[in-house]
């Protein structure tokens, strides 16, 4: 059963102010260690999609079998990096996806949570972490021309509110995983694995900026596609 992992790595990194792929973490970036992840999944491709900052952030990857491409399009809203992703892994089974700057969701994540929607195999699948929604999503081939017809942000969000009848849930044992939006985000997930921001690295002015209510935006990531 051909399954393709698709990491959204394309984001513009707004309320961070820097491009947040190339944040140092552990022995990588950020972005790096998302894929790094993937890789070692069971799934049996993966794309990775940047955007902004995409340079840096292709300079910060030491992929061993994941596919990059470039969306040029990412100002547009993050459903255009979906789009990028979906022409990327062309005919597959289903697709999962993950979101690049939310490093816990790993590759037992990922693995159980294939599992879980292989068993039933229904329109599309959300991970539950303790009664929590989060990433990631699997859609199945039947979910692609829905998925194709999604423009800018929140995009992905909505549909799954509105096709809930047809998505199912893969329950997951672990906190939900914190993503990176701001810098205090980031130091937050450093800590959560042991490690320490690089000493280089300094907040810019732009990540003092109000953030959102933690449990809906852990909840969501980029809450995006």
């Amino acid at each position: 059963m051909a399954g393709c992992g698709i990491v959204l790595g394309a984001g513009a990194s707004k309320r961070l102010g820097r491009p947040k792929q190339s944040l140092p973490f552990g022995d990588t970036t950020l972005l790096g260690w998302v894929v790094r992840d993937l890789e070692a999944s069971v799934l049996d491709r993966v794309v990775v999609v940047v955007g902004g900052g995409a340079e840096e952030a292709r300079a910060g990857l030491a992929v061993s079998r994941a596919e990059v491409v470039s969306n040029d399009a990412y100002a547009s809203g993050c459903s255009s990096s979906l789009q990028a992703g979906l022409d990327a892994a062309g005919d597959c089974e289903a697709v999962v996806l993950v979101l690049g700057d939310m490093p816990g969701v790993d590759a037992g994540v990922v693995d159980a949570v294939w599992s879980g929607w292989a068993r039933e195999r229904p329109w599309a699948a959300v991970t539950t972490y303790r009664g929590e929604l989060g990433h990631p999503f699997v859609f199945s081939a039947a979910a692609f021309p829905a998925l194709r017809g999604l423009h800018g942000d929140k995009a992905v969000w909505r549909i799954l509110d509105t096709e809930g009848h047809r998505v199912g849930r893969v329950a997951i044992d672990r906190p939900l995983p914190l993503d990176v939006d701001t810098w205090d985000d980031y130091q937050q997930v450093c800590r959560r694995f042991g490690f320490a921001p690089d000493r280089g690295e300094q907040a810019p002015p732009s990540a003092s900026g109000e953030r959102p209510p933690a449990g809906r935006r852990a909840a969501t990531g980029q809450r995006s596609p």
